[in-house]
This record gives structure tokens, sequence and C-alpha cells, in this order.
């Protein structure tokens, strides 16, 4: 049986030169080559966003292979299937007949099947005396078989660049989960370090990141985020490796004090008043800690930081910190200062602080020198968080108010 030949469609229906060279190319099939049908459709599944088909078009596509008895396609065999338009519909799962027709167009445009017009357009088989089939009228599968290999290759790629595209998408998303815990816990626990200069560069590389990324976009922030974390990382190992020296220096130090047996405190006694006399002046006597508030009378104050915590929402204090770290930067406060709150107001309550500070933000010049400012009367038990509050509920309160 000719599978190569030029054939033209029937009708109205145009042929362009794209499809004479598919044909030319099927008659180019190696004699006694075969593959498996099922083989084939799943390759072409995988690779259909190379071939710019439809879901519906494979089903289309599905039901068509159904039609060839064989399991395996080949030329000796016939490559050419006839089934009417109602067997088609019912086979592709009821799909109507002019998204049928639309979708077989779309087939034959891919490169997928041809059509073999008879001379009045219908599709039908001519058999021989024998029975078998002499010459038959409707769809080649030819170009499946033709192109078994292009296929294959295509749906390889595309698998391996989805795998590519989701390890780099887990990666970026572990990989900013450690830079923000990082440098959260390295911010609250008084780390030194540029700490303020690596959030902005961190948000500046979470921002880039589109809504719908590919691999193309995911990959070099994840360079840069990786590198990012290493930073970080060689920064709290420094200062680790520092204080551990510190440490031992110290020790070391009161050891040869301890053992130094002609040591002035050892030989000259002293009363507990000239001990006390010799205290650093430095030392502040202790304070109670400040009351830290519920979270939900924060809120209800300051509304607007809810828009800065995870996913613009705040349901704990943990969401609370990390939007005021946000704020902290936004609003230009240096990580020093938001560090000395921490310890004088204590982490929940720096954090709110920094939530009344962005409600205030219009009336405030400088929020750095605000709150500095507002830690030094926490040190000296001058300043109390409730009135702060309760003058920012009674502020969001007028206005809701005036807006009924």
């Amino acid at each position: 049986m000719q599978v190569g030949n030029v054939t033209t469609p029937f009708g109205r229906r145009s042929i362009s030169l794209a499809h004479v060279r598919g044909q030319m190319r099927t008659a180019e099939i190696k004699p006694g080559k075969t593959v498996d049908k099922w083989k084939v459709f799943r390759d072409a599944c995988e690779a259909r966003a190379v071939l710019g088909i439809q879901d519906r078009a494979l089903a289309v596509l599905d039901a068509l292979l159904t039609f060839y008895p064989e399991s395996e396609l080949s030329e000796e065999r016939g490559l050419v299937v006839f089934p009417s338009n109602e067997q088609l519909s019912v086979r592709a799962h009821g799909i109507a007949g002019t998204t049928l027709r639309r979708h077989l167009v779309a087939l034959v445009e891919a490169g997928l099947i041809q059509r073999k017009d008879s001379a009045n357009g219908k599709r039908y088989a001519r058999k021989d005396n024998s029975g078998a089939i002499e010459e038959a009228f409707g769809f080649s599968l030819a170009p499946l078989l033709a192109r078994a290999e292009e296929l294959a290759h295509a749906a390889q790629k595309l698998a391996a660049e989805r795998r590519r595209f989701r390890a780099a998408k887990e990666a970026l998303s572990i990989c900013r989960r450690d830079v923000r815990k990082l440098l959260t816990a390295a911010i609250e626990e008084g780390a030194a370090g540029d700490w303020g200069r690596i959030e902005a560069m961190f948000l500046e590389l979470t921002g880039r990141i589109p809504r719908t990324p590919t691999v193309a976009d995911i990959e070099p922030i994840l360079d840069e985020m990786q590198m990012l974390r290493d930073e970080i990382i060689n920064r709290l190992e420094i200062q680790e490796n520092s204080e551990n020296t510190d440490s031992n220096a110290v020790q070391n130090e009161r050891h040869i004090q301890n053992s130094n047996t002609e040591s002035i405190h050892e030989l000259e006694p002293c009363s507990r008043k000239e001990q006390g006399a010799k205290q650093s002046p430095d030392i502040r006597p202790m304070r109670e800690p400040i009351k830290a508030f519920p979270l939900g009378m924060v809120l209800q104050a300051c509304p607007e930081i809810r828009d800065y915590g995870p996913n613009g929402t705040i349901e704990s204090w943990r969401d609370l910190m990390s939007a005021a770290i946000v704020v902290r930067s936004m609003l230009g406060v240096s990580p020093s200062a938001y560090q000395e709150a921490c310890e004088a107001l204590g982490a929940e309550n720096a954090a709110a602080v920094m939530a009344c500070i962005l409600e205030r933000a219009g009336h405030i010049n400088s929020a750095g020198g605000y709150l500095r400012d507002l830690t030094r009367k926490a040190e000296r038990g001058e300043f109390s968080l409730g009135p702060m509050l309760m003058a920012l509920m009674r502020t969001c309160s007028n206005q809701a108010r005036r807006a009924s």
C-alpha cells in the first residue's frame, strides 16, 4: 500500500506546503518500521505544549487510534482509519460535531495525522475479492510512525524541564524560608551585622519572583538567594567563633587571677560596704518587664500592620514580629535601634510599637529616632504601651464613626 504519495483534500479545504512536506516525509518511512501506537500517543500527550494542541484534540487522536486494529503501527498493515464523525464522537466521549471537526483540523495542522480523501470526500475502504483492504480513505496515521523518535525526544525533554522546574521551585522555597528565619533570629537575638542591608536584598529578591514563574525566572533568583543564605551563615559563624574566643580568653584570665596567690583581693580583706562601692555605676537596678497586651487589641489599634504579615494576614505573635521586621526596613529603622527596643521592651512589645509607629507614620518625622526615644524612656521606666494603644483605638473608632 502506498502511503507516501501526496494527496490533496476534498472540497474547499486548502493544502499548504507544510502539509506537502509532511506527506513527503511519510514516504521516507523505513521498510519494516513499527512502533507501539499507545507509546507514540503518550509521547504526543507529553509534548502537547510543543505541538500546540489541546487536551480535547488528544482525546480525538485517542479515538482515532482505537479504530486501528493492531497494537503496533506498521506500513505493511496499512495506516489509514476511516471512521465516520458519528463513530468518532462516540469514542471521543460524546464530543460535539463542530468541536470534533475543529480538533481534527488541529491534529492535521500539528502534523500528527494526514487526510487521505476519496473523490467524494467519504471515508471508506475498498476491498479485494479475498476481503483484504485494497485501499482506504480517511485519516492516515503515517505521521505518528514517521515522527515516533521526534515525539519521544520532545516528550523526554519536556519531562526533564518539568522536573527541573519543580526542583528549582522547591529549592527556592526552602532557601527563601531559611533566609527569612535566619534573618529574624539574627535581628531578634542581637547578632552583630548589617542585617538591614541584607534584609533589603532579601525583600528585593522576593519581589522579583513572578506570579507564574518559569524555570528561567527561578534559577537566577535561586542562585542569588543561596548566596545570600551563605553570607548570613558565614556572618553568624564568624560571630560565634569570635564569642567563643572571647569566652575562652575571659576564662583563662579568671583562671590566672584565681591561681595568683599574691592577689591583692585575697591579701587585703574588705568590708561589704567597700565591695558595694566597687560596683560599676553602669549597672542599672532591676525593673519589671513591660506588660504584653493581647494580640487582638494590638491589631484592633493598628490594622495597617496586617498587610505586611505572611500572606497578608496576622494570626499569631510570630506573624506580627515578622511583619514588624518588614515595616522596620520600610520605615528606615536601623537593625540596632530595633534590637535595642526588643531588649528593653521584649520582642512582642517591640513588634507592637512598630505597628503603632506604622499607624502614625504620617505624623512622625523619623521612625528610627522616635523608636530610640521610646526605648530610652522604657529603660528609665517612663514608657507604657497601654496609653499608646488606647489612643490609636480611639482614633480608629472615631474614623469609623465618621465614615459611617
